[in-house]
């Protein structure tokens, strides 16, 4: 017999209204995916036709997009005068290939946010801008400005169009647990990092995060890498609700983890949109990625847990205030991210998010959220904290001793 929840008529109900919760969405927000994000800026596109034609004493420089391995290899071939010579005349590109030194891409990076800078300090003065283009040059300039800041370890950097980045905590070459901050929607070079609310802005997320993972196991070596380095969502448009940029941003997701130096465990903390993209990413994540866990989502484009096809462990959380419950959580036609990850039957382990307070609260000091992905993130599974307040999360789960 069918149950009532379960009946045709009900299900249809539910999908009409999902729908109908989608396109007013979209209506409200102008249809914001028809907006091209400017993928292939022209500095970006400048500097790889460069690289293309450049060459390093008698040979051809590697394809850019060779498996790190070959270009880890290719690295490893040169002098430290030849290294740091092709860091200084294409910063773009080395600043952004996974297998090239850490260190080296470090000064790739301060010096192509520095060129950046420099760009946009021009701009703020241009008369053939209108007020508003002025005003965005200075924004620009000004986070570029703090990017380039003493001590800043810019892993990624793509001014092109709204732009991209990522940033390392901690000796990213050393660590023992690395863990992958991936943030939502409206996340590009402006909202980076914020003064205001700086909780909710990918670098403090992961400055956060880092701090309470030394906290949790002050022995441990860790490392966290606010990644950005993806073409998020704008606003709540078409693209928030279907699975585009989250493709694209899962290819480049696990580029960034199969890539990672030594041998460290990794996490994937993934938040709101970004958790779209773990989902579509956790089907190929190489073995060394041992924990997804996902903050307020929309959804993981699956079903259930196991639909991820993913050894690694999965886990959920969203706060009783978090307006993300209100998303249709299912897939009709493309829009829709699937279940909801917190539900018995996704069979995430469900993990408590006390303190949160909404959607981008998550990495708010104090919080039984963050402190709980800061136990993931070190290993500490024994000290995670249950959303029912039971144990059920932490079940089953062995080697789940701090490290």
């Amino acid at each position: 017999m069918t149950s009532p929840d379960s009946s045709p008529s009900l299900t249809a109900w539910r999908t009409l209204l999902a729908l109908a919760v989608v396109f007013v969405m979209l209506a409200s927000t102008g249809w914001t995916a028809l907006q091209r994000h400017g993928e292939d800026g022209t500095a970006r596109t400048r500097a790889l036709s460069a690289w293309d034609k450049g060459r390093v004493g008698l040979f051809d420089l590697p394809d850019p997009h060779s498996p790190p391995k070959r270009l880890a290899a290719f690295f490893a071939s040169l002098s430290a005068a030849q290294q740091v010579g092709l860091a200084d005349r294409y910063p773009l590109v080395v600043g952004n290939l996974n297998g090239a030194p850490l260190t080296l891409r470090y000064r790739a990076n301060r010096l192509a946010v520095v060129q950046a800078r420099d760009d946009e300090r021009e701009r703020t003065h241009d008369s053939r801008l209108s007020v508003e283009g002025r005003h965005q040059a200075d924004r620009r300039m000004r986070r570029f400005e703090s990017m380039a800041g003493e001590g800043r370890q810019i892993l990624a950097f793509d001014p092109s169009g709204d732009g991209r980045a990522a940033e390392v905590f901690g000796d990213l070459g050393s660590a023992a647990r690395v863990s992958v901050v991936v943030p939502g929607a409206d996340t590009n070079l402006l909202t980076f990092e914020r003064t205001k609310r700086r909780y909710a802005a990918p670098v403090g997320m992961a400055r956060s995060l880092y701090d309470a993972e030394r906290a949790a196991a002050p022995r441990t070596r860790t490392a966290v890498i606010a990644w950005a380095d993806y073409t998020a969502p704008a606003g709540l448009g078409v693209d928030a609700v279907t699975g585009r940029l989250a493709s694209a941003g899962a290819v480049r997701l696990n580029a960034l983890t199969s890539a990672l130096p030594g041998t460290s465990r990794v996490s994937l903390i993934c938040h709101s949109y970004g958790s779209v993209v773990c989902g579509i990413a956790a089907r190929a994540l190489p073995a060394r990625v041992t924990d997804v866990a996902v903050a307020g989502s929309p959804g993981m484009r699956a079903e259930s847990a196991g639909q991820l096809d993913s050894h690694a462990r999965v886990w959920a959380m969203r706060d009783h205030d978090d307006w993300i419950h209100i998303v249709p959580h299912l897939e009709v036609g493309g829009l829709g991210h699937g279940a909801d990850p917190v539900t018995p039957d996704f069979g995430a382990r469900v993990l408590s998010a006390r303190g949160a307070a909404g959607h981008t609260g998550y990495f708010e000091p104090g919080t039984e959220s963050l402190r709980n992905f800061a136990d993931i993130g070190v290993g500490s599974y024994r000290n995670t904290s249950c959303a029912d307040d039971g144990d059920g999360c932490r079940s089953g789960i062995s080697g789940g001793e701090v490290i």
